[in-house]
């Protein structure tokens, strides 16, 4: 099947750290952080981290086709965060932190199947949700490209290859 859109959206803990490792992979476009796989609409910052909102703190980005693909951008969103984590990533506990793919389309739900899969094989007791896209409702401004605003790193993040070469 051919993928039909060049959009993503990834959750796995704090979005700051999320957005740090994408905004630097080859072929990312635009990228913001905001709030997806909940119920309430519209919500704020203060009400996602109450675990009430159902929401998770998600990535939205979009690439250039030409340059990576969903399955590149995948298999970093699984190097750069512990994906056997449930409802939290280090220090960060909640909902909102839990790790989730939203997919758009068959494409890229095969793709997070199969990378789970693999992941699997190799030991690993994946967490990570595979869950229908819905809305993705902005986070405010200030947590937009927060680590370039302060200067400062993820806390929660960290590279670790996952993926053998191929």
């Amino acid at each position: 099947m051919t993928q039909t859109t060049n959009r993503a959206i990834f959750a796995s803990g704090c979005f700051w750290g999320t957005e740090h490792f994408m905004k630097r992979a080859p072929g990312v476009q635009t990228i913001r952080v905001g709030y997806s796989g909940g119920h309430v609409k519209n919500p704020a910052y203060r009400e996602v981290c109450t675990g009430r909102t159902g929401h998770a703190e998600v990535v939205e980005l979009t690439w250039d086709p030409s340059v990576t693909d969903f399955e590149t951008l995948a298999r970093l969103f699984f190097e750069t965060h512990d994906p056997t984590q449930v409802n939290r990533q280090g220090p960060d506990v909640g909902t909102q932190y839990r790790s989730a793919i939203f997919y758009l389309d068959d494409h890229q739900k095969e793709v997070s199947e199969r990378l789970i899969s693999l992941l699997e094989r190799q030991g690993l007791d994946v967490a990570t949700e595979v869950t229908p896209a819905g809305p993705v409702y902005p986070a405010e401004e200030y947590h937009q490209d927060y680590y370039a605003k302060t200067g400062g790193s993820p806390y929660c993040h960290t590279y670790i290859k996952r993926f053998p070469d191929e």
